[in-house]
């Protein structure tokens, strides 16, 4: 990590670079740091090293342990599993909302997210499709008028990526992943608000299913992961 000058806007930036350090894999899945280390290194006072390390922790990305510091933690099968089910439960009906809500601004956002992540995918750049993706996404979710849910949306994604895993290649081609994306961008502006709903958890669920049996493959522990994922908590009647 890089020192950081120290500006009204430094929290947002330790926040980001620390955010970083752990997707990446800089700051290490189960070692111990402690905050002066860490401010340290980034050449800033304690305090905003605290405070962000606080935001991480809301997000499962780090634990604090008294008096040692904090802890990256590691990603495990369940973690993800967890991740998926809260996605189903908070992105179809965000999106349902979105689409009566969206304006022509976030209409040509999201037109334009689709339309990068296409040419990425079709230039084989899938770093830059995922970051694409991501827009995708956030922007129908910031378009539900929920931003506290946008932003909590983006930290359980962040908590996939810090396990450093993708269908792209492994389960699926990057234009199988497009395409999903398409029906969604598709459904949303008929303005069906039930069919753009029914299409994101389509298409959340598909990615658990591919991502998780994926991962089982290689883990010593997991043994036989069953047909019937634990993902979907929607309430009966």
């Amino acid at each position: 990590m890089k020192p950081i000058r120290e500006t009204a806007g430094v929290n947002a930036q330790v926040l980001a670079a620390l955010r970083a350090a752990v997707i990446s894999g800089e700051l290490v899945p189960g070692t111990l740091y402690s905050v002066h280390t860490l401010a340290a290194q980034l050449g800033v006072s304690r305090t905003p090293v605290r405070e962000a390390l606080i935001k991480l922790a809301q997000q499962g990305m780090v634990r604090f342990e008294r008096n040692r510091g904090v802890r990256v933690l590691l990603t495990s099968l369940h973690d993800l599993e967890e991740v998926f089910a809260l996605r189903l439960l908070l992105e179809p009906p965000a999106v349902a909302r979105a689409v009566t809500r969206l304006d022509d601004s976030t209409r040509r956002e999201v037109r334009r997210a689709f339309a990068a992540m296409e040419k990425a995918a079709k230039a084989d750049d899938d770093f830059t499709m995922f970051e694409h993706d991501r827009r995708f996404h956030r922007s129908l979710l910031e378009a539900s008028g929920n931003a506290r849910l946008a932003a909590h949306v983006d930290g359980l994604r962040d908590m996939v990526l810090r396990r450093g895993v993708s269908t792209a290649r492994e389960s699926r081609s990057l234009d199988e992943i497009v395409a999903e994306h398409r029906l969604i961008l598709d459904l949303v502006e008929s303005g069906d608000s039930h069919g753009a709903a029914d299409a994101m958890r389509a298409h959340i669920r598909h990615t658990a299913e591919l991502l998780i049996a994926q991962e089982a493959k290689g883990y010593p522990d997991a043994g036989e992961i069953p047909l019937d994922l634990d993902l979907d908590w929607t309430c009966g009647p």
